[in-house]
């Protein structure tokens, strides 16, 4: 009786306010249209953080220039790392599996539509308060990593001036990451609750596609690891402004102790980013072979295994710290381990490739180059895991070298991959190939002349964070310089085929790339239900299974029924603009303001809690014949 209520308590909320145009995206709560805004926002701050790296490649292209030199240098490295991490690779990462895990586990919207919208303007406005401190006084200037008791210099502290008095920057980034993590947070709990839950009939553990797996292992990673930095952060914004003690060694603290909160997230961090890459990869290569993923279990286990062993490496970014040789020891074996799993990953695509009938689109390009170049960086991990060479190696452009080797040419040649091979879907229209293919070469060729002589300036001392150098090094400073162009080059490509392709009428076929997973069953890009009928998984590569046994169509797992939507809200905006404004508040100690910010979140959060929302319903009627689980 209670359900039969329930229900007819929701059809009398059929009426929803649909908003559209700038309303709309605003208020969304559609995880495709969430994934989208990810993407986009992760895609703006990749074109800033690009801009600082192409100026701090200008300032290095001779040993005498004098054009961003000092703090001003400090600003550009210590932003150019946080943008990259936290504001570019993170929130693209989540596009992608915004967009597309609830279609690929056959759901129709993640498990908390409402925090997932919450998540998202949280991350956004933390970035964007990060990169005001350009206006404010300048960037923060203590390093990407924030060590201290750089990162500690406040206005009352005598070494104010060695930074030219730029102190505030430190504090927008301490508020910005805390804002932001916290909604990269809610977002990983988002994910975690709904691959385990929301998996159609059918779609067991073990039918998963690679890039759900993927996500489910990042999920929780980012579960354990984000607590670890938003404590640092927290006992971080104590001392800078309220004059804690946490990593003042004068007064009892430890600047140690920043390390190890920095780093117990920041390895596990660095798995949260290529996971998600090794995903995107698994699906692709094999769409691209026509042949199941090789060694698919063994894949799964290796992902696991990677994630489970992420946590137990931190102490390898601090072999110099005199932690002593038996610490070192045991971090610098377990650093070891991680390369078995990665090394099965490795074999797992190349005899997926092999025997296949490749096709080598702009998609499957970057997705191969990805492969060997993985390798490099993978190669000069374990060079940087014994610690005796790690005491020449640390803080040398040969680190440099090896983790750009394994972010960009790991996590940011797959997100490539992943947008050539998933825009259909997200937006409904093919990317030009032909650009595509000046992309990836522009762009692959500029990577590598940029960091492969890297790795030899480190090896002749070349320090990072510097903004001169030996003038013997010029040369290969030069080469670095022209090649960080040329990848400007590329994106700058990529740019005009959006820009080109969004000229196009949405045309995409349903399924393009004659894929195996659930998302190339439904129309690109996909109704704001996703599946007019629940689909019935009967293996592993779902599709692939419908169509080797001559199905034109998923088999629907229920009848067609009213299909229940979640409703769109402000709130998540809102609550996310109350905590912006509060950082403030803390930043120039005017506590008012803080406290009239944290009283908007909480607002918020009474209103959402007091007001009980039922969500509308998409009545079967109103469903287009054309928009069914079709093939």
């Amino acid at each position: 009786m209670a359900q039969a209520h329930a229900h007819a308590n929701a059809h009398a909320h059929h009426q929803v306010k649909r908003y559209t145009g700038l309303m709309d995206w605003l208020t969304t709560v559609d995880h495709k249209k969430i994934g989208i805004l990810y993407y986009l926002a992760g895609g703006l701050f990749f074109l800033i953080g690009g801009l600082e790296a192409i100026l701090i490649r200008i300032q290095l292209m001779n040993p005498d220039l004098k054009i961003f030199i000092g703090d001003t240098f400090n600003q550009l490295t210590t932003m150019h790392g946080t943008t990259m991490i936290f504001l570019a690779a993170m929130p693209m990462i989540f596009g992608f599996m915004n967009a597309l895990i609830p279609l690929q586990i056959g759901a129709r919207d993640v498990a908390f539509p409402f925090l997932n919208s919450l998540g998202f303007w949280l991350f956004f406005l933390g970035g964007v308060l990060l990169n005001l401190s350009w206006f404010l006084g300048g960037g923060a200037n203590a390093g990407w990593t924030a060590y201290t008791p750089l990162s500690t210099i406040t206005t009352d502290s005598a070494l104010a001036v060695t930074v030219g008095g730029n102190v505030t920057g430190v504090d927008f980034y301490v508020l910005g990451l805390q804002i932001a993590g916290l909604g990269t947070l809610i977002g990983g709990i988002n994910f975690l609750v709904t691959i385990i839950n929301m998996r159609a009939p059918g779609m067991t553990y073990m039918r998963m596609p690679m890039f759900t797996w993927a996500s489910l292992i990042t999920s929780a990673l980012i579960l354990f690891a984000f607590p670890a930095i938003t404590v640092g952060l927290v006992a971080l914004m104590f001392d800078r402004i309220f004059d804690g003690a946490f990593f003042d060694p004068v007064r009892g603290g430890s600047t140690i102790l920043w390390e190890h909160l920095f780093w117990i997230f920041g390895h596990p961090e660095v798995y949260i980013l290529i996971l998600p890459a090794f995903g995107i990869i698994s699906e692709i290569v094999s769409t691209f072979s026509s042949k199941r993923l090789f060694g698919y279990s063994s894949m799964v286990f290796a992902t696991a295994l990677i994630g489970f062993l992420g946590f137990m490496v931190w102490v390898h970014h601090m072999f110099t710290a005199g932690l002593g040789p038996v610490a070192n020891s045991i971090f610098s074996i377990a650093t070891m381990a991680i390369a078995v799993p990665t090394g099965i990953k490795i074999f797992n695509w190349i005899f997926t490739l092999w025997g296949g009938q490749i096709r080598f689109n702009t998609s499957n390009l970057f997705a191969t180059s990805f492969i060997p170049t993985f390798v490099m960086g993978g190669v000069t991990g374990v060079m940087l895991s014994v610690p005796a060479a790690d005491f020449q190696y640390h803080d040398t452009y040969f680190v440099v070298a090896h983790f750009h080797y394994v972010i960009v040419g790991g996590l940011i040649l797959g997100l490539f991959a992943g947008s050539y091979y998933w825009w259909p879907k997200m937006f409904g229209r093919m990317l030009n190939e032909t650009l595509g293919k000046i992309h990836f070469w522009t762009f692959f060729i500029g990577f590598h002349l940029t960091f492969f002589p890297q790795h030899f300036l480190g090896l002749m001392g070349m320090p990072r964070r510097v903004f001169t150098y030996d003038p013997g090094l010029t040369a290969g400073n030069l080469v670095s310089t022209v090649g960080a162009i040329l990848m400007g080059v590329g994106t700058i490509a990529f740019i005009i085929n959006i820009i080109v392709t969004n000229r196009k009428p949405i045309d995409a076929p349903n399924d393009p790339w004659d894929g195996r997973t659930l998302e190339w069953t439904i129309p690109s890009p996909a109704p704001e239900y996703n599946f007019k009928q629940t689909p019935l998984v009967r293996g592993l590569d779902a599709l692939w299974k419908e169509k080797m046994a001559g199905n034109k169509e998923m088999t629907p797992a229920e009848p067609v029924g009213s299909i229940h939507m979640p409703s769109p809200s402000i709130l998540p905006l809102v609550m996310s603009i109350g905590l912006f404004i509060a950082a403030f508040g803390f930043m120039y100690h005017t506590y008012v303001v803080s406290i009239i910010g944290i009283g908007i979140t909480l607002i918020c959060m009474a209103l959402r809690s007091i007001y009980d929302d039922h969500g509308w319903h998409i009545e079967p009627e109103e469903l287009n014949e054309d928009k069914g689980v079709k093939r």
